[in-house]
């Protein structure tokens, strides 16, 4: 009788036991932050996991940050995931939610989950402008990027022309997106050459050209900064093809203000000085083309620029509104040159 009795106590405890650990664990292992009720606001907590963290580590690190509310716990279940799963918990940069329990939260980690950055890169940019938004991204610094960019991977990209200074042109514009995490100049600028490889190079390479890659991006990058309405930039790269052909130096603005450092507005056009300053990329003097090109085009001005079409236009003088007016002759250009001119005054007189 006292031995039954012995084993019921012994029963009795162990069960106690259990039932212990077990509400131990679910509450171990329970989101920090219970969602109560039908309405509630999510916050989130963004971490970093540098690369060779331990997983003991990782989990001090969460419940520090008020993630999850026991290391202990995040220890037993990262024993079983190991057991369990090939991989391991991965680097990055995640956003997790309190809310989140805590298998979730390891799942998130090992499956490298990392939260992505997107930034854009309008068409048109130059370094300068990259340099400042990643600056202001918190990326790297503007210094950093510029002074990357002026070192040419000839290594890893094989295919730039030879003896540029800079890569203005070829770092292409479009939408990336990256992890949160550290990423260097020299790896935004990778990035961009490998866009521009994967996009700007099959284009080149569809057909016959007499245009060499330098001097095909160099003459897309003055329609992008020229073209501001699409169904325009064919005649545009189109009259400037013409000018080269005979000759005739290609008068855009966007070279003087590249040479110069400025940007002009319709309050503030290019003075007659600032176009008459010799430099050498001023093609109101200089014949052909530009020594670089002066931002980065997007596929449809290279597109447009590698083959141009025939044009019975030789000028074309900017409205100020996105359009352009285009000219056979030189009094025809004058002209127009005149009316905007008047415009812009009868405008400036009224306000």
């Amino acid at each position: 009788m006292r031995k039954r009795l012995f084993y019921i106590v012994l029963l009795a405890l162990a069960a106690g036991a259990a039932t212990q650990s077990w509400m131990w664990w679910s509450w171990a292992s329970a989101p920090v932050s219970e969602a109560k009720g039908t309405a509630v606001e999510e916050s989130f907590v963004q971490i970093q996991i540098p690369e060779g963290t331990p997983s003991t580590q990782i989990g001090q690190d969460l419940e520090a940050a008020g993630l999850i509310r026991s290391t202990t716990a995040w220890k037993l279940y990262s024993r079983w995931k190991t057991h369990r799963s090939d991989g391991g918990f991965q680097a990055g940069s995640y956003v997790i939610s309190p809310t989140q329990s805590l298998a979730e939260i390891a799942k998130t980690i090992w499956d490298g989950d990392v939260v992505q950055l997107s930034f854009t890169i309008p068409e048109g940019w130059t370094r300068k402008q990259m340099a400042a938004r990643f600056e202001q991204r918190g990326l790297t610094t503007a210094d950093e990027f510029l002074a990357a960019s002026e070192n040419i991977p000839y290594d890893r990209f094989p295919w730039l022309p030879n003896g540029i200074p800079h890569l203005e042109g070829f770092l292409f514009p479009d939408t990336y997106q990256i992890d949160s995490g550290d990423i260097s100049a020299e790896e935004l600028v990778d990035m961009m050459l490998t866009r521009f490889e994967q996009v700007a190079l099959p284009i080149y390479e569809t057909q016959p050209s007499d245009y060499s890659l330098l001097d095909w991006v160099t003459l897309a990058s003055i329609v992008e900064k020229e073209a501001v309405v699409a169904d325009e930039r064919d005649v545009i790269a189109s009259v400037f093809a013409r000018r080269l052909q005979e000759g005739i130096t290609l008068g855009s603005d966007p070279t003087v203000e590249y040479g110069l450092g400025i940007e002009q507005t319709p309050e503030n056009p290019l003075t007659f000085a600032q176009v008459e300053t010799p430099n050498p990329y001023n093609t109101y003097i200089n014949p052909g083309l530009t020594p670089t090109p002066i931002a980065s085009p997007g596929a449809a001005s290279l597109e447009a620029s590698l083959v141009p079409g025939p044009t019975e236009f030789l000028y074309f003088v900017a409205r100020y509104d996105g359009t352009h007016v285009f000219s056979r002759t030189l009094g025809e250009h004058e002209e127009a040159q005149g009316k905007i001119r008047d415009r812009i005054d009868a405008e400036d007189s009224e306000g």
